[in-house]
């Protein structure tokens, strides 16, 4: 069965516009694809501890060495990678929060991240080793930031996700969403004929 991976990052929870945007996305995907099932991680409801020494002590151990308790470390870090690596397809709702994207979800990257599982390093460079597939970024921004020099958070995900392997990136905007209200309507609006043409 073919499986829809859903990542929620916003700290407004289902209210946020960016899980709200992905939600749509999800719902028209399900309908133009069904049988699809849907595996949904919610970062903000269920987040990741952020990266300390103890933890990537625990990434970098070894097999003979490992406590138990890294080995939790471990095991939940391979069953995300697991989770990410069985979806057909992925939604990824990012809100920008100070230019950047919210820190639940920097964690979930750093718990993917990992050189021999999700990356390589080789002479000509690193290597995702990730089999690619398409990846659909509901990117939602109070100002106006595509395209500009204060765009900090698309570079980031278009290389920390190239760099495990996905390069099938689908940016939907919604950008403007605290100018006004007339805006707000018209961002949205936009953003759904978007997502109903790329859902398919």
């Amino acid at each position: 069965m073919a499986t829809l991976l859903q990542i929620k990052s916003s700290i407004f929870g289902d209210n946020g516009n960016s899980s709200k945007l992905a939600d749509q996305f999800v719902q028209s995907y399900l309908r133009k694809n069904p049988g699809t099932k849907l595996v949904v991680r919610d970062l903000t409801t269920n987040p990741l501890p952020h990266l300390d020494g103890q933890r990537v002590g625990a990434l970098f151990s070894q097999p003979e060495s490992r406590t138990p308790e890294q080995q939790a470390i471990l095991d939940e870090s391979d069953a995300l990678v697991e989770e990410l690596r069985q979806a057909e397809a992925v939604v990824l709702g990012v809100p920008m929060y100070n230019f950047g994207v919210p820190s639940v979800l920097k964690a979930y990257f750093d718990h993917i991240a990992r050189a021999g599982v999700t990356f390589r390093y080789t002479e000509n460079g690193p290597e995702g080793l990730l089999e690619d597939r398409p990846v659909y970024i509901l990117a939602a921004r109070g100002g106006f930031y595509k395209d500009t020099p204060t765009d900090s958070q698309a570079p980031f995900l278009t290389t920390f996700l190239n760099f495990i392997g996905l390069k099938d990136l689908k940016f939907i905007y919604a950008e403007g969403l605290n100018v006004s209200e007339d805006n707000k309507r018209e961002a949205l609006a936009q953003a759904a004929d978007h997502i109903e043409r790329l859902s398919a």
